[in-house]
């Protein structure tokens, strides 16, 4: 899960998914704090992508 530090701007993110806005609707700079906690809003009921599992014969 990623760190939120701006709870609004996640709200803000999710609104613009359940709107049906595509991801290139964030409204902040990319790279930045607020671009972030945006993201994590946009995507919160996804799959984390990048989780460490066991690949094979491994584990």
């Amino acid at each position: 899960m990623p760190i939120v530090v701006s709870a609004k701007i996640m709200e803000e993110g999710k609104a613009a998914r359940a709107a049906g806005k595509t991801i290139s609707a964030d409204p902040y700079r990319a790279g930045s704090q607020q671009s972030a906690d945006w993201l994590a809003g946009y995507l919160h009921d996804e799959p984390e992508q990048n989780v460490d599992r066991p690949e094979g014969a491994e584990g």
